[in-house]
C-alpha cells in the first residue's frame, strides 16, 4: 500500500512561482505530479519513471521541474512561469508499474492540493 500526502499549493498571480512537494510511502514504480480542472480529464504534469527518467506533459514547455529525494522519500514540483490555464487541483499520483504519462495506470492518489493562478 503506497500512502501520498502532499503540502504546497494556493494562490499566485501569473508569471509566479510555487513548489508543491509530495511524501511518499510504500513500494511504487513510478511516481509523479497530475493536475485535474473542473470539467476537465485529469492529466499528467510530470513524472520520474522506472528508470529515473524525467517526463513532463506537453504543456509545461520547460516550465516546471520535477525531482525526487529517495532519501526522504519526497518528490517536489517546482513550477515557474504560472499561467491561469495552470489552475487545477493537483494530485500526486504512484503506480505499481512504469505507466509513465499515462495517468490511468496509477493506482495510488494523494488528496490532492488546489493550485490558482490570477491572471
Amino acid at each position: 500500500q503506497v500512502q501520498l500526502r502532499e503540502s504546497g499549493g494556493g494562490s499566485v498571480q501569473a508569471g509566479g512561482s510555487m513548489r508543491l512537494s509530495c511524501v511518499a510511502s510504500g513500494p511504487y514504480v513510478s511516481i509523479g505530479w497530475f493536475r485535474q480542472a473542473p470539467a476537465r480529464e485529469r492529466e499528467a504534469v510530470a513524472v520520474v519513471t522506472k528508470k529515473g527518467k524525467l517526463e513532463y506533459g506537453h504543456f509545461v514547455e520547460g516550465r516546471f521541474t520535477i525531482s525526487k529525494d529517495s532519501v526522504r522519500n519526497t518528490v517536489d514540483l517546482q513550477m515557474n512561469a504560472l499561467r491561469p490555464e495552470d489552475t487545477a487541483m493537483y494530485y500526486c499520483g504512484a503506480a505499481e508499474w512504469d505507466y509513465r504519462l499515462n495517468f490511468r495506470g496509477y493506482k495510488y492518489w494523494g488528496q490532492g492540493t488546489q493550485v490558482t493562478v490570477t491572471p
